[in-house]
């Protein structure tokens, strides 16, 4: 290896262990300050959970998740989760969580049906969060509320970042715009859901999509969601369905689109029935996790997830999420990125 060679190697490993470490100061930081804006706590989560209780999450009803025999559980089947969701619910109610509480978790899950991008990994982690509330609490007001809370986090490790790491400069905006999947649909009808989320990310920097999984006006939905967890079908206080969304920001390095986030209040029985019937998975009713909640034993709650390697590649400017996480990806991949300075880790 030629010096010059040599010297260029080890700049590059130097920039990615700058990068290692600006990673772990987000992810430690971070948690700490979601869990104190929501009064949440932290507490341990399975990688795998039984099949056949309902409990692993089809995301948008059609993902398939790993499964296999345990050998000393007689050949029982277990599944990789997907997400924590259901789980989280169930968590709330087996640690008698009181209202205005909630739990946070430390996400690992692997999604193979995922298709990969620079945004997408089979490997993916989140801070799952669950908050117990009160029936009354069940509103659009709430929901916003929380957006609120979480996008205050995000600002705030933004600024802590960039004071600490100079390198780094602040881009998201002072607040964060709400608008309802279907009056998206109104202003941009001739674009595709996911052109519609460009427009709208781009021209307010940080946007909240409220209903994402119930039809809209076009016979379509916005986006798919699962018929159990996400309450998608109840009509909210600004008269359209959802009491649910997505935080999305615009990412200036992509010029694009990112989801950050997936949340929203969580189904009741009426909810959950309905959402059911809607999707025809009624089938599902007899699954431990549902039986539970159409018994009245679970506590309602709202709920989320918020990746991990996405804000961390938001915050770092990065253009493929394999610059922040170790994963897997094609072989023609580096290729791909010659000379625009990506290093995978």
């Amino acid at each position: 290896m030629t010096h010059q060679a040599e010297t260029i190697e080890v700049s590059c490993a130097n920039d990615m262990l700058l990068t290692e470490e600006m990673i772990d100061f987000i992810k430690t930081r971070y948690e700490k300050l979601l869990a104190g804006e929501l009064n949440l706590v932290k507490v341990s989560a399975p990688v795998v959970v039984p099949d056949g209780t309902g409990i692993n999450d089809d995301l948008n009803g059609v993902e398939e998740p790993i499964s296999f025999p345990v050998k000393s559980l007689n050949g029982q089947k277990a599944s990789i989760i997907q997400s924590l969701a259901k789980w989280k619910r169930m968590r709330l109610r087996y640690y008698h969580i009181a209202p205005g509480k909630g739990i946070l978790t430390d996400m690992r899950a692997l999604r193979p049906s995922e298709i990969l991008t620079p945004i997408h990994s089979v490997y993916v982690d989140q801070w799952d969060w669950e908050k117990h509330i009160e029936p009354g609490e069940r509103s659009l007001k709430l929901l916003k509320s929380t957006v609120a809370s979480i996008y205050k986090t995000f600002r705030q490790i933004e600024k802590e970042l960039c004071e600490k790491y100079p390198v780094n400069t602040p881009q998201l905006p002072e607040e964060i715009k709400f608008i309802h999947a279907q009056d998206l649909l109104d202003e941009y009808p001739d674009l595709s859901p996911k052109q519609r989320e460009a427009k709208a990310a781009k021209k307010y920097g940080a946007v909240f999509i409220i209903g994402v999984g119930h039809v809209l006006s076009n016979g379509e939905p916005h986006d798919g969601r699962a018929p159990d967890y996400d309450d998608w079908s109840t009509l909210n206080d600004d008269g359209y369905y959802g009491l649910n969304g997505d935080i999305i920001f615009w990412n200036p390095a992509l010029e694009s689109a990112f989801e950050i986030s997936s949340m929203g209040i969580r189904v009741d029985r009426k909810s959950m029935e309905r959402q059911l019937e809607i999707s025809g998975c009624q089938d599902r009713r007899d699954l431990l996790f549902h039986r539970l909640l159409l018994d009245g034993q679970l506590p309602l709650s709202i709920g989320g997830g918020i990746g991990q390697s996405r804000l961390c590649m938001f915050l770092l400017k990065k253009l493929h999420i394999g610059e922040v996480q170790s994963s897997i990806w094609p072989s023609d991949l580096k290729k791909q990125y010659e000379g625009k300075n990506v290093r995978l880790l």
